[in-house]
């Protein structure tokens, strides 16, 4: 199973396996801290594609078709988090917008549960 959290949440459980899914490290967050068990950047949407949608819900579907394309060339990391998920049960795709409903984990959520 996949979920999706905020990284900054304080209730993040201690026993599930957490991915974080942006492309930079978000701030306030130490790696030191254990807080994030494996860090996926390069599956995170380009900087142009971040830029381009900047969050408004208006874009919403033009960034999802545009980041869908973009993991085009990336299976590799996709089957990689999907076997992260048979062998955890669980995992937790992490992200650090403000955003909590139209964001980069919940498109990648929705695009791992379509390929399996």
């Amino acid at each position: 199973m996949i979920d999706v959290r905020r990284v900054y949440d304080k209730s993040l459980p201690a026993d599930e396996f957490k991915v974080l899914v942006d492309r930079l490290w978000p701030r306030g967050i130490s790696k030191k801290d254990g807080v994030v068990d494996a860090w996926y950047k390069e599956i995170s949407p380009s900087t142009e594609l971040r830029k381009w949608y900047d969050h408004d819900p208006a874009k919403w579907e033009g960034f999802r078709k545009k980041y869908k394309a973009e993991l085009e060339d990336k299976n590799d990391i996709l089957d990689e988090i999907r076997r992260l998920e048979k062998e955890h049960k669980k995992i937790l795709l992490l992200y650090s917008s403000k955003e909590k409903k139209l964001n980069n984990a919940v498109a990648l959520k929705e695009i791992l549960s379509k390929k399996k």
